[in-house]
């Protein structure tokens, strides 16, 4: 795998300013709304056409190419496939006017995160899936994926790949080992610790440690986290906040945990074995990219066909092995287990039953709590 991963360049939280200014043109509706958006819909029925030039947009060194090779190889036609999502708000902001037109975005797959895939669901931006042509995604998708507040019966979304939201640390530093997101309110390690600023990451762990449940948690529980959050830091708690640029300073020592995504961690371990990261005993918070087929997409067989390809085992399995996050796919452990042992038998790759039942999903909030929410977090960021 290319030494840069695709995390490196999530900016899940993207530009607030840019939040800001979207959520203030009244275009998203409410949460009521999404929830109706997301409500079991008539049978859909995709015509089976032959497949011609079609285009997918994902996150750069987010597939193995050669997969797309071997899907234009059995299907025919020819897959444009766009490394141009580097943020999830930045990508919406370009694409904005013409959802928001009804026009084509010429595009037939975007590959979006939880809290955006929630606006173009709420918004009506994707068009509703064909399950007869995804029967792949509907047998071997996993069970803690198979529904999501915003698509309770995965009529929208496919998920591509997931990641936690745990905690990296050097037992080496800590002097002890850690089992809970309590642990980064320790003061043992004050001055010593980093914080993620992305506000849906940061309350979710916290509301963890405070035994609240970020999926369902309401807007006056995710503020009194951001408050623990502001106390801890007031108090010289955290180094700093950080979005992906932990890693150094965790790997050279200069702080001992990090809230830290678990794809850097694996990525930093090759060169730094002594780091752990862990699933606090609590859980952890799992984010989704998905993808989804915008509303007047012109190649919806073709987007579906895909969707199904990558939901075949083997192709499945060279995906994982490929960006080292969490596959969505059933029953490919054994077989990345022929050609990499390691990846196989890596726990933050393939959790465990018991570990992918302790993954939240991020809540969906309506717009105004979103912007509650993050205007909050960014009074305590300083952004």
């Amino acid at each position: 795998m290319a030494e840069q991963t695709r995390r490196k360049f999530l900016g899940r939280g993207g530009s607030l300013a840019l939040a800001y200014a979207l959520a203030g043109c009244g275009i998203e509706g409410t949460l009521e709304r999404a929830q109706k958006a997301a409500t079991p819909i008539p049978e859909i029925t995709h015509k089976k056409v032959p497949i011609g030039n079609w285009t997918f947009s994902n996150w750069p060194l987010y597939i193995d190419k050669d997969i797309l090779k071997e899907f234009d190889e059995q299907y025919g036609g020819h897959v444009k496939y766009l490394e141009d999502i580097n943020d999830n708000d930045e990508f919406y902001g370009k694409v904005r006017q013409q959802l928001t037109a009804e026009q084509p975005i010429g595009r037939d797959i975007v590959t979006l995160t939880d809290f955006m895939a929630v606006k173009w669901v709420r918004n009506r931006y994707v068009q509703p899936l064909d399950k007869k042509n995804i029967p792949n995604v509907v047998k071997n998708l996993v069970d803690n994926l198979k529904s999501v507040p915003y698509d309770k019966k995965r009529d929208y979304t496919v998920p591509w790949q997931s990641g936690a939201v745990g905690i990296g640390y050097n037992p080496k530093k800590t002097g002890r080992e850690l089992n809970s997101f309590n642990d980064l309110f320790d003061p043992a390690f004050k001055g010593r610790v980093t914080m993620l600023n992305e506000a849906y990451d940061s309350s979710g762990v916290t509301m963890l440690a405070q035994g609240v449940d970020p999926t369902t948690a309401k807007i006056d529980q995710i503020l009194a986290a951001i408050e623990k959050i502001q106390q801890a830091a007031d108090s010289g708690q955290f180094r700093r906040f950080t979005g992906n640029d932990y890693s150094t300073d965790l790997a050279k020592g200069n702080i001992w945990v990090a809230h830290a995504y678990s794809g850097d961690i694996v990525q930093l371990q090759s060169d730094n074995p002594d780091l752990k990261f862990i699933y606090p005993d609590e859980g952890a918070m799992l984010f989704t990219d998905n993808m989804m087929i915008p509303a007047k997409a012109e190649h919806v067989y073709a987007a579906e066909t895909m969707m199904n390809f990558v939901y075949e085992p083997e192709v499945a399995a060279k995906l994982a092995i490929y960006v080292n996050y969490l596959s969505p796919c059933k029953g490919i452990k054994e077989i990345v287990e022929k050609t990499d042992p390691d990846i196989a038998n890596n726990p933050l790759i393939f959790p465990s039953d018991e570990i992918r039942k302790k993954l939240h999903p991020y809540p969906a909030l309506s717009d105004a709590d979103e912007r509650t929410m993050k205007e909050a977090m960014a009074k305590v960021t300083g952004a």
